[in-house]
């Protein structure tokens, strides 16, 4: 308790002893929750047995935090499904937007163009934000975590802690914590070749081609399978595409600069998104997919089919909802009176001739 008085009251120090650090500043709080969270899981393993300073208690103490992490980013998660679907379901509406303004590039009529966007966007309850949020609240986190990291060495050189519960103690035991006994969890790719660690630099190198081919398979997921026809035809996925090839190639460069155990993190991180979108493009599909017809294949091998809300029925009462259907569309096409086309004064005239009991020129009037 006394241990956690003092970590409350204590405040972010800049870190180089003068000046105003807003970016410490900002992460401060977040740097916090990252240390209690890893000196949680730490005490955890430790007390089952395993080793404090050992490296792999320290690695399976961020694969906690991953957890803990993304477990609490579910619900924003099934926000993200239900905003994608619903973007989808828009689609038409916003290409119809587009289309009224094409070409038009003049001050009011890209204003008239948003308020129109926006307005359709508020009317369905979605905004494309909401599709990135996940990726949003995960980033500051991941720079703290970074950030964490990145000052282990210098607080283990100058004997102090971290801004929360990782003490002067366990951030010794962090620095001194090797994986395999080779690879610091605070090193990165240029310290290794800097030191010339061989072992570490392979390590560190697979680690991060993992890294990267982990994000591009998650990416590729979305686009290959869970996309309809109409949705590969749109700007938003050329821009998809694009991203898919740019986002690795900006790890290549950005990843020697990680420090072990943020790729570690993000790699781990990347295994969690990778099952999540598994089980929703599986079970979840967005209608019109190939992932959706497979889900339709699947279930039709099983005698079972999905109904207009969506449901999972016996293939029995999906049919004798397909054909209620049907019999309600037929009876309410019958029941729509037809449209009388326009009919010309020569066509008139002519049809009024041959209707019975009138003669050629009454105009279509019986004779008295």
């Amino acid at each position: 308790m006394d241990l956690l008085l003092a970590t409350a009251s204590s405040t972010p120090a800049p870190a180089g002893g003068g000046g105003f650090d807003l970016i410490g500043t900002i992460l401060w709080p977040l740097k916090w929750v990252v240390e209690l969270v890893l000196v949680a899981w730490h005490a955890l393993f430790t007390a089952i047995g395993l080793p404090a300073a050992d490296g792999i208690t320290w690695v399976l103490s961020i694969v906690g935090l991953v957890i803990i992490v993304r477990a609490a980013l579910i619900p924003l998660f099934v926000r993200q499904i239900k905003s994608q679907r619903k973007m989808m379901e828009i689609a038409p509406e916003l290409r119809k937007v587009q289309e009224k303004y094409k070409g038009k590039k003049d001050q009011l009529s890209r204003e008239a163009m948003s308020r129109e966007t926006m307005a359709l966007y508020k009317k369905h309850g979605t905004n494309p934000v909401a599709s990135c949020l996940p990726l949003l609240v995960q980033m500051p986190i991941f720079f703290a975590l970074f950030s964490v990291l990145n000052d282990v060495t210098r607080q283990a050189q100058a004997g102090i802690g971290g801004v929360g519960l990782l003490t002067a103690e366990l951030t010794q035991e962090f620095y001194d914590a090797k994986l395999f006994g080779v690879a610091s969890l605070h090193e990165t790719l240029i310290d290794a070749f800097n030191t010339g660690n061989t072992t570490a630099i392979v390590i560190l190198l697979v680690l991060v081609v993992l890294m990267i081919v982990s994000q591009f398979f998650t990416q590729l997921q979305i686009i290959s399978k869970n996309l309809s026809p109409e949705a590969k035809t749109g700007q938003a996925y050329q821009m998809q595409k694009i991203m898919l090839y740019v986002l690795p190639f900006a790890f290549v460069f950005s990843g020697v600069f990680f420090p072990l155990g943020v790729v570690i993190y993000w790699f781990v991180s990347n295994l969690w998104t990778m099952g999540q979108q598994f089980l929703v493009i599986r079970e979840m599909p967005t209608p019109g997919s190939e992932a959706a017809k497979a889900r339709e294949e699947r279930l039709a091998r099983k005698g079972k089919a999905i109904d207009v809300s969506g449901k999972v029925v016996p293939m029995e009462k999906y049919l004798a909802e397909q054909k209620r259907l049907y019999e309600e569309a037929e009876h309410a096409k019958a029941a729509t009176p037809k449209r009388q086309q326009p009919v010309g004064k020569q066509r008139a005239k002519k049809q009024a001739q041959k209707q019975p009991g009138s003669t050629p020129g009454d105009n279509g009037t019986s004779s008295a």
